[in-house]
């Protein structure tokens, strides 16, 4: 190692007494634990954990032997008390999740948030994170995003955040399994269209990641021959604005129907279209009564 190169920490000696860490592990690949994130996990009193049985894996990989408590969504709430007692009386503990940062899409948030309101130290020690990685890769624009993990299975809920994010002039991340991401993208068609830029990940920093894009036609023409298989991070490009006077009747059809095929009443759908293209309801409306 280059002998002008040191490794520090902003703290004096870590871990240290009373402080929780929030700790990032790998999303598939070994290789990239950081330094720093094994020392914590090496060194730390309680290591809380979604699965012990993942999390003993993984430090078992890393020839780490440590206290493991388990902390998922069915026990967070009855977890939680004990965690903070010990860190109170002076333990250092780690939070992790099965892969990545805690508290993305899992219940550490909570733990952070009581912990704080303690006046605990919380210290994040950065990991991978797919939603992350996904955007950087995707080339879509990463200056501004909205992150929204799964979508809502209920059907009320998931029409409402489908909306939102076709009406996005941001990129916008979400989390979908194979089972259910092809649906996703049929919904996310009839809503924002098959040219709506989107780049899908797949199995991110693992053996088969991929990516396909880069519009929602094409990926779905992807999965037409192939089966959907392992984890998937969408990124959606934003709403491109388009002059107000641009747009055919034609198309304005086309989205109608669109629209009301995924739904939306005929009133509902005319109304987000006069919003959207700043073109009269009425005329929107009587472009199927009309023909």
């Amino acid at each position: 190692m280059d002998e002008n190169y040191q490794i520090f920490s902003h703290r004096d000696k870590e871990p240290e007494n009373r402080v929780l860490y929030i700790v990032g592990t790998p999303i598939g690949n070994l290789n990239d634990i950081s330094i720093r994130a094994k020392n914590i996990l090496m060194k730390v009193s309680l290591i809380a954990c979604e699965d012990t049985r993942v999390t003993g894996n993984l430090l078992k990989n890393l020839n780490i032997s440590n206290k493991l408590i388990s902390f998922h969504k069915h026990n967070s709430y009855q977890r939680i008390d004990y965690l903070l007692t010990k860190l109170t009386e002076g333990e250092s503990i780690a939070l992790v999740s099965d892969a990545g940062m805690p508290s993305i899409s899992d219940p550490g948030e909570i733990l952070i948030k009581k912990a704080r309101r303690a006046n605990l130290d919380v210290i994040c020690i950065p990991g991978p994170c797919a939603a992350i990685n996904a955007l950087i890769s995707s080339g879509l624009d990463a200056s501004n995003f909205t992150f929204f993990g799964f979508i809502p299975k209920s059907l009320r809920e998931r029409k409402i955040v489908l909306k939102t994010i076709s009406e996005s002039e941001i990129s916008c991340i979400l989390y979908e399994s194979p089972k259910r991401i092809i649906k996703l993208l049929k919904d996310l068609k009839k809503l924002c269209g098959g040219l709506r830029e989107v780049v899908l990940s797949k199995e991110i920093t693992k053996r088969y990641e991929q990516q396909f894009g880069n519009n929602i036609d094409q990926v779905l023409e992807t999965f037409s021959r192939l089966e959907p298989k392992g984890e998937f991070t969408l990124v959606i490009g934003g709403n491109k604005k388009i002059k107000l006077n641009s747009i055919s009747n034609e198309i304005l059809k086309n989205d109608l129907l669109s629209l009301i095929e995924a739904g939306l009443s005929h009133s509902a759908a005319s109304s987000y279209l006069s919003k959207k293209f700043g073109r009269s309801k009425k005329e929107i409306y009587n472009l199927i009564i009309d023909n």
